[in-house]
């Protein structure tokens, strides 16, 4: 029994002192920092909820946290949706049907910055294909794209879907194969039409691969960073500021990483209550 014990330790202990090393420890310090100022240099000061009452006078914290929702509550229905449609879509036997699924999942591996640029190129205002097409079918002015305030956040909600939903079609395409053909085959002899087998077979079947996406989407969009930072650098103005940018500006940029630690405690705690939400949901659905 102890030998046993001594073997799964033996596989659990490299990742684990892994995980203590570079997350563990690292969230526990951010923690204990959001309390104190420190500029990395000195001796950590304790301020108590200074921190916490500057973030809460600030207008740019405010700012970026309702750029968060909006970015979340754009990013994650709307991937959910492309997710599984393209999913159902691609969920056949055809012949090249795998380069397709290749191709739509591509995007996901290519380089973010390659990403960004590509699309700001495509979103240009003057000279973008997409302000031409829109031209082209009649619409004097199109919109500004990432160079307006009010269309800024929509390119990159647009951009972050196009790039996002190949991922997330893999695993609606591995929960619908593992779905029964015959329980489709029993719902088509009892008269179901297309609508019913999708609502009564498809997102029953699916609802445990859909609970994952929803919270691995809720988690990622929450901490959008790289994309913002690469296509608007939370511009024009503050349009598209996020809490993770504040973090990096007061953090990395302006070092006060007491003052980064505090915000980054407050989304922790925002990801952390919207995901157990999600998890009781899920369970009372599921009694």
């Amino acid at each position: 029994m102890r030998r046993n014990t001594l073997i799964g330790w033996s596989f659990i202990l490299p990742n684990f002192l892994g995980f203590a090393a570079f997350t563990l420890i690292p969230v526990c310090a951010a923690i204990v920092l959001a309390f104190m100022q420190w500029d990395a240099v000195g001796v950590p000061t304790w301020v108590g909820l200074a921190n916490f009452e500057k973030m809460v006078a600030s207008e740019t914290f405010w700012i970026a946290l309702r750029n968060t929702f909006a970015y979340a509550f754009g990013h994650v229905p709307l991937t959910l949706a492309f997710s599984l449609g393209l999913a159902m879509l691609l969920n056949r036997a055809l012949k090249g049907i795998g380069f397709f699924r290749v191709a739509i999942f591509f995007p996901y591996i290519t380089s973010l910055v390659a990403v960004a640029v590509v699309w700001n190129m495509l979103f240009n205002p003057s000279m973008g294909p997409i302000n031409q097409f829109l031209n082209m079918i009649g619409i004097a002015n199109p919109p500004g794209w990432t160079t307006s305030t009010t269309w800024a956040m929509p390119a990159v909600i647009i951009t972050s879907v196009w790039r996002d939903m190949g991922y997330y079609m893999i695993l609606f395409l591995a929960g619908l194969q593992a779905i029964p053909t015959e329980t489709y085959e029993a719902a088509a002899m009892d008269g179901a039409n297309a609508w019913q087998r999708f609502w009564n077979v498809t997102v029953p079947a699916l609802r445990p691969t859909t609970f994952f996406v929803m919270v691995m989407l809720t988690v990622s969009s929450f901490k959008v960073f790289d994309l913002i930072m690469v296509m608007t650098n939370g511009g024009p103005g503050r349009s598209t500021t996020v809490l993770s940018q504040i973090i990096y500006r007061e953090g990395i940029v302006e070092g006060r990483f007491g003052y980064s630690s505090a915000i980054s405690l407050v989304l922790f705690v925002i990801v952390l209550s919207i995901t157990v939400l999600q998890f009781k949901i899920q369970q009372r659905r599921e009694r």
